[in-house]
């Protein structure tokens, strides 16, 4: 039996800080790109979920709640699986257009009301194997990306909800990963939700971090 205090390496009564800085160590270790698993990834989001539900819905003292100590991570039964996330996309052309700011809380809502094309603002499925990037393709849309390995900017995201994972070896400097930058190529979904913005990789902050145009640039 496998509880998800074992999985994040964290004591049962640690406070809902002590299991965020847990869990964001032990997604850092598990990502496939530091010589982690798809497989272990998947665990250490799922433990993390169930620490959050146990949040939600109470620790189990009422008797009816299963206590969080008490579920078993090493159920490889539908339970086990991890649920596509759900992404909800923008490019940052439409923000110039029209003249929107980046940090809008309403960005999104005025989005879904400027009849944008729909590669331009639209939704899709991110699989719990795939980095962002590779889910938009596989959806059929054509995101900049160029090195594929977190050595440029190219294929950088904005973060307006959710979280995006990012290995410890990227480009990314911290400052700006703070603002809410991340790369798509190598960044996997940690929440059930994000809502993004694609195609940043014009911004001026992010200059001197791009590839130049090259035969698998995708500018």
């Amino acid at each position: 039996m496998v509880s998800p205090f074992e999985v994040l390496e964290v004591d049962e009564d640690a406070d809902d800080e002590a299991v965020e800085r847990a869990y964001r160590e032990r997604v850092k270790r598990a990502h496939p790109d530091q010589g982690g698993s798809v497989e272990e990834f998947q665990l250490v989001r799922r433990a993390y979920r169930e620490l959050e539900a146990r949040d939600e819905n109470g620790d189990g003292d009422d008797g009816e709640a299963t206590a969080a100590a008490d579920i078993d991570l090493g159920d490889d039964g539908e339970a086990a699986e991890v649920q596509p996330t759900r992404v909800e996309f923008l490019d940052y052309e439409a923000i110039v257009d029209y003249g929107w700011s980046l940090d809008d809380d309403d960005l999104f809502r005025k989005a879904s009301h400027a009849d944008l094309a729909p590669d331009a603002h639209g939704r899709l499925l991110v699989q719990p194997d795939e980095s962002l990037l590779e889910a938009a393709e596989r959806s059929g849309f054509a995101w900049p990306f160029s090195c594929r390995g977190g050595a440029c900017a190219n294929c950088a995201v904005y973060l307006a909800e959710g979280e995006l994972s990012q290995p410890t070896d990227h480009i990314m400097p911290d400052d700006l990963a703070e603002r809410g930058f991340r790369l798509s190529c190598n960044g996997y979904p940690l929440t059930d939700e994000l809502s993004v913005v694609f195609n940043v990789k014009q911004r001026p902050e992010l200059d001197d971090l791009i590839l130049p145009p090259g035969p698998f640039t995708r500018r």
